[in-house]
């Protein structure tokens, strides 16, 4: 593999100028400028990225720790980011953590000894970064999604869930529907409570009561939901309507009812959140909860650009707004 040197004495030049050349960094004749780009075309050099980034000590390289999951929500997200990346001229390098905390931590440690400019972690919040990891790259900046606060100088990017929940639910209530369950996500992620808490907030404000057994508790995939509507149809006197507390598990409630022979919304209505693409070619489209993916993405690569131009910035929690998707999955009985 050809070096630089090789290119400066094919070339009848210093490596210095060669240097120059690549980077265009200085003046540099054209005629000088010729006999460079000939030797590197002959030689079929390639600059080599990993010495630049010692140099300039920058990689322009961005790492995401995720815990992926047949959710579409996640992959959107990702897409987000990595086209946000490529606007800023920087790489994304994506490491799945399958939420076991030893591989988050190592996967951690590979990007960090990676020397990526920034980072990005999205994992379950029931096992956090190791401190000791994050304190020995001290000059690394990092940003929290979808996460609740917690001790570190991270950036935080959140969706307000408790509000999300609420207008879920009220929606709902708009509609004319009284008996309003919820399949919830799993409790140990703050997004999750935060839209049952909300839930519960708009039912106790329209005085409406929570029969036994209308909540139930899953874990925000397909199957989750599936199982979770079983159990639901199964009671005796099940609900009106559900606020399924994503669009993964709601995708999962469709099922169910299908194959209970029910249709929505005529027999029940299905209110889902996030707003994964798949919901609005779902049959019928699926009222949601939009979480602005995209601009997650966005303001997270935005957050990570600013701390690295400014370390010193105090921590930022943004908190984005969510919006109501009104599709023809809820009905409306004020009218029947």
């Amino acid at each position: 593999m050809a070096t630089m040197k090789d290119v400066a004495r094919l070339a009848g030049v210093s490596t210095s100028t060669v240097s120059h050349v690549i980077n265009n960094n200085r003046f540099v004749s054209e005629a000088v400028r010729e006999k460079v780009t000939t030797a590197i075309s002959q030689l079929n050099y390639a600059p080599s990225a990993l010495a630049r980034s010692l140099k300039l000590n920058q990689t322009h390289t961005i790492g995401m720790l995720l815990t992926a999951s047949s959710n579409p929500f996640y992959s959107e997200v990702v897409r987000g980011v990595e086209r946000s990346c490529y606007e800023r001229g920087y790489s994304l390098v994506l490491c799945n953590t399958e939420g076991d905390e030893d591989r988050m931590n190592r996967s951690l440690e590979t990007l960090l000894q990676k020397r990526v400019d920034g980072l990005l972690i999205m994992c379950t919040e029931s096992h956090l970064p190791s401190a000791e990891l994050l304190h020995r790259y001290p000059t690394i900046p990092s940003v929290m999604m979808d996460w609740a606060p917690f001790e570190g100088g991270s950036d935080i990017i959140q969706d307000n869930s408790l509000l999300g929940g609420e207008m879920a639910t009220r929606h709902l209530i708009s509609r004319g529907y009284t008996r309003i369950a919820c399949i919830a996500g799993p409790q140990d992620k703050t997004p999750a409570r935060l839209r049952l808490e909300g839930y519960q907030q708009a039912m106790a404000s329209a005085g409406l009561v929570i029969p036994p057994g209308y909540i139930v508790s899953s874990d925000f995939e397909f199957q989750g939901g599936f199982n979770a509507m079983n159990t639901l149809l199964a009671l005796d006197s099940p609900p009106q309507a559900v606020f399924t507390c994503n669009d993964a598990m709601a995708v999962g409630v469709y099922h169910a009812l299908y194959l209970a022979g029910m249709h929505i919304p005529q027999d029940i209505a299905v209110m889902g959140y996030d707003d994964i693409e798949l919901a609005r070619y779902m049959t019928p489209p699926l009222s949601t909860v939009h979480q602005p993916k995209d601009e997650l993405g966005e303001l997270a690569i935005d957050a990570l650009l600013h701390r690295l131009a400014d370390p010193t910035a105090s921590p930022q929690l943004l908190v984005l707004t969510p919006e109501l998707m009104v599709r023809a999955s809820v009905g409306n009985l004020r009218e029947a």
